[in-house]
């Protein structure tokens, strides 16, 4: 007889590999508009009034053109029936962990496109540990082990929740050995707009205040927070719409600690905004703005650190515009800490505001801004600046840890010490 679980995976991964086709389809399909549009406009026949969605090469070379996509697409529906034989073969050559990161980066760049394809590829919100989903009465079970200690490890962009651990480390593990919590993981489709993320989590922290009241677990939950790069805008996010909803969770919220947070932008996605605005000058560069267009929502909500539907609903995300974001304080009634480092050992305004650790400059990560409104207000004795320390590295720093613990022991509500 054979085992229902393992019927229900093969299922999945048939699922994921048609999934992957009908992306790949469509992606070469897309090319093929672009490198059409450009050779329409080269040619010296086209008309340049002509729109983008209008713009296809004639004669021989639109023959040629419309072919590929007419392959592209039968090749794709062709492949289908045999992707259920396939899968088993082709889930062999990849391990749980190295699917999980393609997934992730997948997710990253095009997980909004996912979602709205209702794509098998579209990673759901999940609390999970060691990659697998946390039922409530296993939850209910490890909080009652840690006198209901919770700290919630929340990544970034592009990455997935086993990736804490970096060099045999992982934070959330260290904290469970060292101070007693209990750590468990989010794991999140990243490409999705902030707000979205948040308003998700926001939902996902009341329902489990709901779970661990109905566990009678008899403890008070007590709920920390580290986050690492997009996952500190997710948070601040879901802060935010929960307070403003009214949600219970918010009273249980006691530590955020925020590693690299862009709080005020990320340069990588603006200077992609930038190349958005240059391609767009010439006729002959204007098609190759959809390559750049392919990013996704929350890629696009790091070029100021959108939080809030109304920083980007009803506004073209690829449109060259200055931050126009409505500016969110820090709740008083949590203590709030944040890490910033530069990847250079050398203390310098280019290492620091420009290149800061590969990705966030130093000013963002501690929240400051020119605008009083937008300046994030941290405690001295709550930030703290590292120097050579990179991006990715800020999961496995053991500086960065031992700033983590102390901060997580102090285990206080005072926000201005």
């Amino acid at each position: 007889m054979s085992d229902p679980s393992k019927n229900d995976q093969s299922l999945n991964k048939a699922s994921q590999l048609q999934s992957t086709n009908h992306l790949i389809v469509e992606a070469i399909v897309n090319m093929t508009n672009i490198v059409e549009s450009m050779h329409h406009r080269l040619s010296p026949i086209s008309k340049r009034t002509e729109s983008p969605q209008t713009e296809r090469a004639r004669g021989l070379a639109g023959l040629v053109y419309k072919s590929i996509r007419s392959l592209t697409e039968l090749v794709g529906k062709s492949l289908d029936a045999p992707l259920g034989i396939m899968s088993e073969l082709l889930s062999q050559n990849s391990t749980f962990s190295s699917k999980d990161r393609l997934l992730s980066a997948l997710n990253g760049v095009l997980g909004d496109h996912l979602v709205k394809r209702n794509s098998s590829l579209a990673i759901p919100m999940a609390l999970r540990k060691q990659g697998i989903q946390l039922a409530p009465n296993r939850l209910a079970k490890s909080l009652q082990q840690s006198n209901g200690k919770l700290v919630i490890m929340i990544h970034g962009l592009c990455m997935n929740d086993l990736q804490w651990k970096q060099k045999e480390h992982d934070h959330g593990k260290a904290l469970e050995t060292d101070l007693g919590y209990t750590a468990v993981y989010l794991h999140y489709n990243t490409g999705l707009h902030i707000s979205e993320n948040g308003k998700l989590f926001a939902h996902m922290l009341e329902q489990l205040i709901s779970d661990m009241d109905l566990a009678n677990i008899g403890l008070p939950l007590d709920i920390s927070i580290v986050a690492h790069s997009m996952g500190g805008l997710v948070t601040r996010s879901a802060l935010q719409q929960a307070n403003i909803i009214g949600h219970q969770w918010p009273d249980r919220m006691k530590n955020i600690v925020f590693l690299g947070t862009p709080h005020h932008g990320a340069p990588l996605e603006k200077a992609g905004n930038w190349m958005d605005l240059l391609l767009g000058v010439h006729a002959y560069t204007s098609p190759l703005k959809g390559l750049l267009r392919i990013r996704s929502a929350g890629i696009t909500d790091l070029r100021h650190g959108n939080l809030i539907e109304s920083d980007w609903h009803q506004r073209s995300r690829f449109d060259f515009s200055k931050d126009k974001r409505t500016p969110v304080a820090l709740p008083e009634n949590v203590n709030f800490y944040t890490v910033a480092t530069t990847a250079s050992a050398k203390t310098n305004n280019i290492n620091e505001q420009l290149v800061g650790d590969g990705l966030v400059p130093i000013d963002s990560a501690l929240g400051k801004h020119q605008t009083k409104a937008f300046t994030l207000d941290f405690a001295k004795s709550h930030q703290w600046i590292g120097r050579d320390i990179n991006h990715m590295q800020l999961l496995s720093n053991p500086e960065v840890y031992t700033v983590i613990k102390n901060w997580l022991v102090k285990n206080s509500y005072s926000s201005n010490e």
